[in-house]
């Protein structure tokens, strides 16, 4: 194998979100949720290619468990998402 072939390791970087100083906190649910329903003002604001956007999905998609995405999309496919998603 050559140097330059890239190994299984050097392919993926496995990142977690940084410290965010509104949840000082362990408990991690609320923000979590707070990234998840920032993610979606966001790109209600600026739209989905707006890369800023990409930081609060990273951040709920690493802290929050899939079947509560999966509930948060539910909810808002439905309308019933407790907060507001408009900018």
């Amino acid at each position: 194998m050559s140097e330059s072939a890239p190994t299984e390791q050097s392919r993926f970087v496995l990142q977690t979100v940084g410290f965010d100083a509104r949840f000082p906190n362990t408990n991690q649910t609320r923000n979590c949720y707070q990234n998840y329903a920032d993610y979606f003002k966001c790109i209600a604001a600026k739209g989905e290619d707006f890369a800023p956007c990409k930081q609060f999905q990273r951040a709920y998609n690493s802290l929050c468990p899939n079947e509560w995405i999966s509930k948060f999309d539910e909810q808002r496919e439905n309308g019933t998402f407790p907060a507001s998603l408009e900018p």
